[in-house]
């Protein structure tokens, strides 16, 4: 029995195809020829029909000849990666090991362990898994194509990429220290991409009480606040106006401790205490 062949592709971003070990991408038949491929990789749990596959390469705009044009693809596409990974018989199918590495697959994976970890409380292990699916998310897919099944798989990429930004920001919050920042950029991410996604700005919000930025926390809700009411006509959900109780609450026992220190501390002194109170260190600055 023939051994099996090792394959690793990357179809996010620019296109790369490793086949035992040796980079091949170049080898791919032009343009139609990664289009196929990617379409046949990102599709490579089923059988494709062939005129499926005249749709994706060429949308409305076929070729005279298409059949023939789709054949020619296909058995330069299979003197590329051989008949065992791509059958010539019955309807078109990638037929890849068990272990071949297709990074949209990976990238998948990663945001459900990512999420599940998070779920659990394991933070460490959300915040590796969710950086795994960010880096794969934010490369895009096949820039510079157009068609309608390339648009679904950036908008598969686009939500992958929210839902990685908010793991790996609560990840890392929750780890704190010097990750501490990274939530805040996270957060800042997440509003800037999506402002109706309230956990975004729940998620900054968190990060900047964390920071010791409270004022800025409360700007941000207020922010939010505002846009919800112009644009939708709604006041943000129960979680956020509760991390805004919180914040507030927050405030104000700050306030109180603030005030019960300058009680004490800011009492003019009686007649006669002058010089056993003097204590320059005591003075508010």
């Amino acid at each position: 029995m023939a051994a099996e062949r090792r394959i690793k592709a990357q179809i996010c971003g620019r296109v790369a195809v490793e086949l035992d070990g040796r980079r091949v991408e170049r080898e791919l038949p032009g343009r139609q020829g990664r289009l196929l491929f990617v379409y046949l990789a990102a599709n490579r749990q089923r059988p494709v029909d062939r005129s499926e596959l005249v749709d994706a390469l060429w949308g409305g705009r076929p070729p005279s000849e298409a059949d023939g044009a789709l054949r020619v693809l296909l058995s330069k596409l299979r003197r590329i990666l051989g008949e065992t990974l791509l059958p010539a018989a019955g309807d078109v199918q990638l037929r890849l090991p068990r272990d071949a590495w297709i990074d949209l697959e990976v990238a998948r994976d990663a945001i459900h362990r990512a999420e599940s970890a998070l779920a659990l409380g394991e933070w460490e292990r959300a915040w590796g898994a969710a950086q795994v699916a960010m880096f794969t998310a934010r490369r895009g897919f096949l820039p510079g194509e157009e068609a309608p099944w390339i648009d679904e798989l950036r908008r598969e990429l686009d939500d992958l990429y929210l839902r990685s930004l908010e793991c790996y920001g609560r990840a890392s919050l929750e780890i704190g220290g010097t990750e501490r920042a990274a939530a805040e950029r996270c957060g800042r991410q997440l509003v800037a991409r999506s402002p109706y996604h309230e956990a975004g700005h729940r998620l900054l919000m968190r990060a900047l009480m964390a920071a010791g930025n409270s004022a800025e926390a409360l700007h941000v809700y207020e922010n939010l606040r505002r846009l919800l009411r112009r644009e939708l006509g709604v006041a943000p959900n129960a979680l956020t106006r509760e991390l805004h109780a919180s914040l507030l609450h927050e405030g104000a026992d700050e306030m109180n401790r603030s005030g019960n220190l300058g009680g004490r501390e800011g009492r003019r002194a009686a007649p006669g205490e002058e010089g056993s109170r003097a204590n320059p260190q005591a003075v508010p600055r």
